[in-house]
């Protein structure tokens, strides 16, 4: 292993502990009806502080397919639970344990969205499990901001 950082800036073993963080907690997945499992785990910081910190999150299905929570999101509202609204996501790894492509969905963009930097990087499971990863802002390149008086 190579011990130069990656393009987002951090370390190569930083980036396999937030996909083996995002797949051990994917075990924890409640997706009955799908038995599609994932899970997330979300690199931030919190208000004025430069310490980091890792949350984690998995799918949370419900009868009504509409009221599914997916697994980014999930992360994301512990995060804001624990820490408050002024959390920064600088890193997002994906991970399901069907060996599925699963890149984040258009929710779960925007809200990543609502709490990234410009410089947030996404890491998740390309076709036959390859890793792939790509900035946010290529994920979600129109993306829509509220911008607030």
């Amino acid at each position: 292993m190579s011990d130069s950082l990656h393009a987002s800036g951090l370390a190569p073993a930083t980036i396999d502990d937030l996909r083996q963080q995002a797949k051990t907690v994917a075990k924890h997945s409640h997706s009955p009806y799908s038995r599609f499992r994932v899970g997330a785990a979300i690199l931030i910081t919190a208000g004025e502080s430069a310490d980091q910190h890792v949350v984690t999150g998995c799918n949370v299905e419900n009868a009504s397919f509409r009221l599914t929570t997916c697994a980014e999101q999930s992360a994301i509202a512990t995060a804001v639970g624990k820490y408050g609204p002024k959390i920064s996501i600088h890193a997002v790894a994906v991970a399901n344990l069907n060996g599925a492509a699963s890149m984040p969905c258009g929710a779960c963009r925007q809200t990543i969205l609502e709490f990234s930097t410009p410089d947030t990087w996404v890491f998740y499971p390309a076709e036959k499990g390859a890793a792939a990863e790509a900035k946010l802002t290529d994920l979600i390149p129109a993306a829509f901001r509220l911008e607030q008086a």
